[in-house]
């Protein structure tokens, strides 16, 4: 015996949609269906731009000034990161546009805003450490983001779950470099 489908009722009809879509053009991408708070979604990314550039900065000043026997994988690295972090800033900015506010890109108050700080280090081993210890604190506080938004906002957690993944792979990079260098494994 088969079992009839269940009707899905919490699907709004189609007509419905479309008339929807139809009378709030003026709002671009937010639809009533957004549950999130748009104000504090757009501060909170906010941050993350800042951030992100924080880290672009530091990546790209490390790649240039990073100096050693074994310096060139290393700068290599470092300009590989300085780049994913940029993608990270536009990803940021665009779903700031798409929910209607205007990214803040102002270099003003950028480390008030950013979860990382600006630290170069004087030599390659603590370039090193600074950068996993700012992708770590980028992992932990995106971690939060991610479940702050939940399903009140998927595109914005889905978002920050890419970027994430890069992070964490960042991080990874970093402890291997730490590791190679150092000559010492720091992970159990």
């Amino acid at each position: 015996m088969l079992e009839k489908k269940s009707e899905q009722p919490f699907l709004t009809a189609v007509e419905e949609l479309r008339k929807r879509a139809r009378r709030h053009l003026n709002e671009g991408a937010v639809t009533k269906s957004y549950v999130g708070n748009i104000q504090e979604t757009i501060a909170l990314l906010q941050n993350v731009v800042a951030t992100e550039i924080v880290c672009v900065l530091r990546y790209t000043m490390n790649a240039i000034s990073a100096t050693g026997i074994s310096s060139e994988s290393v700068r290599a690295e470092f300009q590989k990161h300085a780049f994913e972090e940029q993608q990270h800033v536009i990803m940021a900015a665009e779903r700031i546009n798409q929910l209607g506010g205007i990214p803040n890109l102002d270099p003003e108050g950028l480390l008030a805003r950013s979860a990382t700080q600006y630290i170069e280090g004087k030599n390659l081993i603590e370039m090193i450490k600074e950068n996993l210890i700012a992708e770590r604190i980028v992992i932990e506080h995106y971690l939060e983001l991610i479940r702050y938004f939940g399903d009140n906002d998927p595109t914005t957690r889905s978002m920050l779950e890419k970027i994430l993944a890069e992070e964490e792979d960042h991080a990874d990079d970093m402890h291997d470099l730490l590791t190679a260098h150092e000559g010492q494994p720091m992970l159990q």
